[in-house]
Parts: structure tokens; C-alpha cells; sequence
């Protein structure tokens, strides 16, 4: 049996942001109102007569309702919604609705017990109370008495001034990574009060475990690129668990099964690469060698380059390949390297790494003789000193320009975003790239669906040059944003076309990121992650030729599966 769900439908044609709701639909489609239901069934253990009547009645026009939504979605795309999407619908909905991965309570329960151990025992070392922790301003005084000037920042939502103590501020970051150890071990306590996260997920499993299976709640759709999200409301994001934590170690397969865990390598790289043309990274992805060096010897011009002898090196071209490809500034690059870009350690450029960049003084001169280059620096939040600061800007800004003069095919597709934006998505010319058409406010993708842009507007600024937004509040849009939108869309193609071939043997009882999570027989377990992998990394049709790669690994528990 499929199972078919209006919402996630809707979701896809009309954008996350919208209204989906069954009531909304049929005030788009001109069908009968909802309506409310007089009576309440909230509470009541036996319903009257009247009552149960009347929200048998209620209930018969929802389903009225439904099914000719359903006919009016079906419409909306050409050729019908596709098929395998409603596949997709199915997938995601049997994941909750029929589940079966276990948790193990024992597991949970002594790791409950033991973080809470370790956070009393940090408490008492440090001698503070848990309160004066948990408040800001009681914080703040508590670092005063380590004489320590407590760190703030100017809020993006309010636009006053605020403490900076969130776990990802630079500020912050930098006196939890202090050499003086008392302040390194009350920040540290901080983020273990603070962090009521994972110990409130970790009991929400101890409960789920009490009654039975775990339900997987996913948003299919859940993204404007058509990537699952975690369902609102739901209380339990499987989508953010920690790599190697208890909470993934405790997700285990049922008796008589195992998990193969199956994860695309650098699956926004190489759709990247390939609608971009940029054959020099597609011969390295099919080479099979390490991408992140060898990208790095092409970047720096440096044969060889190897992580073991030209690690800072490797690094800062795996950030450039992972991040830097949608046209991100050194700004931004700057300060997401101080507080741990793409969920590295924190980093800050100095002198020497500078050096081996090859920044000269030139570069320096050149870089502070722009006053816009001063003010962005200026708004980087940061403990180090404006010296110190002015050589991790540039050595920032040397690997962005190094990146965008050996890139320039992704430069250019940039550009030919940027100019599709007015000539397809406002003009409505319509414009074929490789898998892609560009259309009147949309681009058809592979799937047989569409990204959105509904209420496209271009508008000059104060220099003339046009800016165009879209949808309710007005997204921003531009050449590297519409690269970003279609490379994480197509790359989600991908990822679904390997999920509908293992499930015609397999089932996928999970899905994160670019990773799914398989249900095999355990006396299977060899032959599936091989079979599992095959079907991954398949040739797609609509991309002939892709390199695609990926990792794989077999366990009895999720979190020890890779």
C-alpha cells in the first residue's frame, strides 16, 4: 500500500514558507471551506450522540477535501507529480508510521546518569553554583571575578548589544580555548548547563523505549532544495545527532537484522563540478585520490601536497572546495574560521601559515588600502589583536582569490545564474543547462519538480546595480545563491535515486544529510553494503559521467556503523 499525504505534496509545489494547511489548500483551489468543528472531543473519555455525529460529519469533509486536493496537486505538474516522489512520501511516512529501529533504555540510561555525574562533578570542582551559570548576567559577573572583561556582540535580532556567549561566537570560543584554565573550565561548565539538548532528547528515547520502536520524524520536502528536515513539533531532530555520541550508539536493528550505513562523499563538489564543467576537480574525484590534498597541490601549486606533511595547507582547500564554491566572501570566510568552519576546529591564520600562502606585503597594502575591506574587518568578532587580525583577513582573502582564479568555470556558472535570474526566472525566456531548465520564476529539476521563486522582484541600489528578491520576506538572490539552491537540489536527486533503488530489496529506515541508513538481514550484512553501495553511486541519467564516491559501513548500532 503507498501511502499519499497533500501536505508534503504541497509542500514541494508551494514552498516550505507557505500556508499547506488542508484549510489553505482549499481556499486556494476554491473548494469548500474546512470549517470548525462546534464541539471539542479534547478530554472526553465517551462522546455523546450529537457529538460523535457531528465529527463524523467533520471528518467526512476533511476526507472530501483531501481527495480533491490531492486531484488538483497531481495537476499542478506536468505529466502529473512524479511518481517516484510520491515514493518519497511513502518512504518518509513509513519510516514513523511503521518503524523499526530499537533504542536500547540501558544504554541511555547510564549515559543520562553519567553526564549528569560529570557536569556536578565540574560544578564542584570550579565551585560555582548551576544558577549562576545558567544566567547571563550572573555569568558575566562570575568571569568578572576572574578578571575577565565578559565578551559582547551586537544582536542581529534586536541590534543592541548582548553578551556573546553562544557556543559559536568567536568571543566566546576563544576564552573556552584559553590558556588560563579557570576560565577555560567555567566556560566549559557553562555550555554543559546550557546545553539541555541532548539530555532532554536523551530522555525523550528513554521514554520512547519504554513503549515500544523508534518513529523516525522527517519533513519530506523540508527544505526549499527538497531535503528532508526534522518534523516541527516533534521534539526529536534525528538530523543534528553527534558523530560518536551515546544517542547515536543507542539507535540499534531489530533481532535477526543489521544497519548499513551509507554516506555520499562530497556529493555538493561534484555537482558542482559537473554542471559547472570544471573538468580539472571531476579528473580528481575520478581519480580516486585523496580529493582534499590534491585539489590543495592545483590551488597552491604545490606537487604532492599530502596531508601528513602540508596539513594547515590540505585544510584550508578542503574549506575552500566545501565552502567556497557558492561565492561565500573572505569576510564571511574569516569569521567562520575563527569560530570552526563547516564544524572544524577554530582556527586563525598567522604569520607563518601567511608566509606559506605566499601573502606578501603587497597583498597586505593592496588589502588595506580599500576602506570597505577595513569596515567588513572591523564587524569580525574576534579576541586576537587588529594586527593579528589583518593577517588572518588576508591570508583569508589570498585562498578565496586562488580558489575563484583556478575555479573560473564555477565562477562562470555563477555568472550565468546571475544572468538567468532576469532572463528566465523574471523574463520568463526559458533556458536549458545540462539537467536543468530555467523558467518563469522556477527551475525544473531532474526530478520532475521544481525550485521556486515566487514573487521574483529586481529593484537598483543606491549604485544602480539591480537586486532581486523573492517570496514573503523577500529572500536575496543572486548567481552564487541560485548555484547553491541547484547544486544541493540536483545533489538531492542523487541522493533519493540511490534510496528508490535499495529500497526495491532494502528497506531505508533513515535518512541524514547525504547518508542513509539501510535495514539488512544480518546473515546479508556482506553482500548488502556492497549491493547498498552499487546502487549509490550509480550513473544517474540526467548526469552521465558523474564520479560519484561514497562510504559505507555495517553495525548492529547506528553510531558504530562509520
Amino acid at each position: 500500500m503507498l501511502y499519499l499525504d497533500t501536505l508534503s505534496m504541497a509542500r514541494a509545489l508551494f514552498g516550505v514558507e507557505g500556508g499547506n494547511s488542508l484549510a489553505k489548500l482549499a481556499e486556494r483551489y476554491g473548494l469548500p471551506p474546512k470549517g470548525e468543528a462546534v464541539n471539542s472531543s479534547n478530554g472526553l473519555a465517551d462522546l455523546s450522540y450529537e457529538v460523535e455525529q457531528e465529527l463524523a460529519e467533520y471528518c467526512k469533509h476533511d476526507v472530501t477535501l483531501c481527495q480533491h486536493i490531492l486531484e488538483k496537486l497531481a495537476m499542478e505538474v506536468e505529466g502529473g507529480y512524479p511518481v517516484k516522489e510520491l515514493k518519497l512520501i511513502d518512504m518518509t511516512l513509513k519510516m514513523f508510521i511503521n518503524p523499526v529501529l530499537e533504542l536500547d533504555k540501558e544504554m541511555l540510561s547510564e549515559a543520562i546518569e553519567e553526564e549528569k555525574e560529570k557536569r556536578e562533578a565540574l560544578l564542584e570542582k570550579i565551585g560555582v553554583e548551576e544558577k549562576a551559570l545558567a544566567s547571563n548576567d550572573q555569568f558575566a559577573d562570575v568571569l568578572l571575578g576572574l578578571g575577565v572583561t565578559p565578551p559582547k556582540k551586537v544582536s542581529k535580532t534586536t541590534g543592541k548589544e548582548a553578551y556573546a556567549f553562544a557556543k559559536n561566537d568567536a568571543l566566546f570560543q576563544a576564552l573556552l580555548n584559553s590558556d588560563n584554565e579557570d576560565v577555560s573550565l567555567i566556560c566549559e561548565a557553562r555550555l554543559k548547563v546550557k546545553s539541555t539538548l541532548e539530555r532532554t532528547r536523551a530522555q525523550r528515547f528513554v521514554d520512547i523505549a519504554g513503549r515500544g520502536t523508534l518513529p523516525v520524524p522527517l519533513h519530506y520536502y523540508g527544505a526549499h532544495t527538497g531535503r528532508w528536515s526534522a518534523s516541527k513539533g516533534s521534539g526529536l531532530n534525528l538530523q543534528n545527532l553527534k558523530r560518536g555520541s551515546f544517542l547515536r550508539k543507542a539507535i540499534c536493528a531489530p533481532s535477526g537484522y543489521t544497519l548499513v550505513v551509507c554516506d555520499l562523499s562530497q556529493i555538493e563538489p561534484r555537482v558542482l563540478a559537473y554542471l559547472a564543467d570544471y573538468q580539472p576537480l571531476l579528473e580528481i574525484f575520478a581519480s580516486g585520490q585523496d580529493a582534499y590534498a590534491a585539489f590543495g597541490a592545483q590551488m597552491f601549486g604545490i606537487p604532492g601536497l599530502n596531508k601528513k606533511d602540508h596539513a594547515d595547507l590540505r585544510q584550508s582547500a578542503k574549506s575552500a572546495l566545501l565552502g567556497c564554491g557558492y561565492g561565500m566572501g573572505w569576510a564571511s570566510f574569516s569569521a567562520q574560521l575563527l569560530t570552526g568552519f563547516l564544524g572544524a576546529p577554530p582556527t586563525r591564520y598567522d604569520k607563518a601559515f601567511a608566509k606559506q600562502l605566499g601573502v606578501t606585503s603587497q597583498d597586505v597594502a593592496d588589502f588595506i588600502s580599500w576602506e570597505r575591506n577595513l569596515e567588513m574587518m572591523a564587524g569580525i568578532p574576534r579576541t586576537c589583536t587588529d594586527d593579528e587580525l589583518l593577517v588572518h583577513c588576508v591570508s583569508a582573502k589570498k585562498i578565496i582569490d586562488i580558489y575563484r582564479s583556478r575555479a573560473r568555470e564555477v565562477v562562470s556558472f555563477w555568472d550565468l545564474c546571475g544572468g538567468l535570474i532576469k532572463h528566465s526566472l523574471a523574463d520568463g525566456k526559458e533556458y536549458t543547462h545540462k539537467c536543468l531548465t530555467f523558467s518563469k520564476e522556477s527551475i525544473r529539476l531532474p526530478s520532475g519538480l521544481s525550485l521556486r521563486y515566487p514573487d521574483l522582484t529586481g529593484s537598483a541600489d543606491e549604485k544602480g546595480r539591480v537586486q532581486w528578491h523573492y517570496g514573503v520576506d523577500k529572500k536575496k538572490l543572486y548567481g552564487g545563491k541560485v548555484v547553491e539552491n541547484v547544486v544541493q537540489a540536483v545533489a538531492r536527486c542523487v541522493m533519493t535515486d540511490g534510496m528508490l533503488r535499495i529500497q526495491k530489496r532494502y528497506s531505508c529506515v533513515l535518512t541524514v544529510h547525504d547518508e542513509v541508513v539501510v535495514l539488512v538481514p544480518e546473515d546479508e550484512a556482506k553482500e548488502a553494503e556492497a549491493w547498498v553501495l552499487e546502487q549509490m553511486v550509480a550513473d544517474p541519467p540526467y548526469m552521465k559521467g558523474i564520479p560519484l564516491d561514497a562510504e559505507t559501513g555495517c553495525n548492529k548500532r547506528y553510531g558504530e556503523a562509520k
